[in-house]
């Protein structure tokens, strides 16, 4: 029987080197709804033997699906994570780019002779740096927001386009980005610049990052299901993103006005045919400006995203199974009923009506 092992870095284990770390334990929603809904689709696919690892230490994992390897301490954790992908015809890696840790994990696999069901470490390597992935698509002709490297510590360039945003080279979602809405000496702003340069987690997060003009708009995404023939582009989601400066991520839905998606796709789709051998789940995250020359790719996510939780609720098939065809070379068909959905960051989803869990 086919194996498929799913690894979840906050529910399954990866905490545990970070001895809880906080920034990572904000996540631990978004991480538990995503495992739930992935291994419950595999598990519905039959003769497939699905595979988590979760932290004893948790009750986020509850309510995934297959077979559950509990694990107490780091160690533990690493030497199941080994033998686990190593056993497996197919693992799925979800974890954030933060510190490595989405492409250590990836590596690993492919040390082990695993088979990654999802990107390559080395695609995984250039979308996890924000600026890296901004330089690339910009080579080859796809529309990205202007921006440079910028370490913490300078004084933000007075000859860069204002508003603009700063986000760590390595972040996971809306962590660490700060809006700067100008560069001028002011006690507003020499406040910002200060809790910036010294705020020690962020330091630790990630010393280097990008500013870029900040480019007003629809925030909206973009799913792929990739595989080595061919890619399959998802109905485009509009996300919600807090107000407050910070832009957390707070979900999303769709579907979009039809000539809205069709901007949002036709972008993704040139987006990822840069890519080097995309595989598995890609999310692509995207501003739609006013008309479709000020739209612009954001970044890309090489990995399931939340967005997985809405979808999976409108497709009228099983959407693991159409990623697993995919990823083999098939060529199935994937449809979406034609209704509203919305989903929390939470994992909450609500077609036609209010957010349930």
């Amino acid at each position: 029987m086919p194996r498929v092992f799913v690894y979840e870095f906050t529910t399954g284990g990866g905490l545990l080197a970070l001895n809880h770390e906080a920034p990572m334990t904000e996540l631990l929603a978004e991480g538990r709804a995503m495992v739930a809904a992935l291994t419950a689709d595999f598990a519905a696919i039959g003769q497939l033997e699905v595979t988590f690892l979760a932290d004893r230490r948790l009750i986020a994992w509850q309510g995934a699906t297959g077979r559950t390897l509990v694990v107490g301490h780091r160690d533990e954790a690493k030497a199941a994570f080994d033998r686990l992908t190593a056993e497996a015809d197919w693992t799925v890696v979800i974890a954030p780019e933060t510190d490595g840790h989405l492409v250590g994990y990836c590596r690993r696999v492919v040390e082990l002779g695993g088979r990654l069901l999802g990107p390559s470490p080395e695609l995984v390597a250039l979308a996890s740096d924000k600026q890296a992935t901004a330089e690339h698509l910009a080579a080859a002709g796809v529309r990205v927001p202007r921006g440079m490297a910028w370490p913490l510590g300078p004084l933000w360039p007075r000859d860069f386009p204002y508003p603009a945003i700063w986000k760590p080279r390595d972040g996971a979602g809306s962590r660490g980005l700060r809006y700067i809405a100008c560069p001028e000496p002011s006690h507003t702003q020499r406040e910002l610049h200060r809790s910036v340069t010294t705020d020690t987690r962020l330091r630790r997060m990630a010393p280097e990052g990008r500013l870029e003009r900040y480019c007003p708009g629809l925030p909206a995404s973009v799913a792929v299901l990739c595989g080595p023939k061919r890619w399959t582009t998802l109905p485009p989601c509009r996300q919600a993103i807090s107000d407050d400066g910070h832009f957390r991520y707070q979900g999303g839905s769709f579907p979009l006005e039809p000539a809205l998606a069709e901007r949002a796709t036709r972008l993704a789709n040139e987006a990822v045919a840069s890519l080097p051998q995309p595989l598995g789940y890609l999310g692509v995250d995207l501003i739609l400006g006013p008309d479709g020359d000020a739209d612009f790719v954001i970044e890309i996510n090489p990995r399931l995203t939340t967005s997985y939780i809405g979808l999976r609720a409108a497709c009228e098939g099983n959407l693991a199974e159409a990623m697993l065809a995919i990823a083999q070379g098939q060529a199935p068909a994937v449809h979406f009923r034609n209704e509203p959905v919305r989903f929390s960051a939470e994992g909450m989803v609500v077609c036609n009506g209010p957010l349930q869990g």
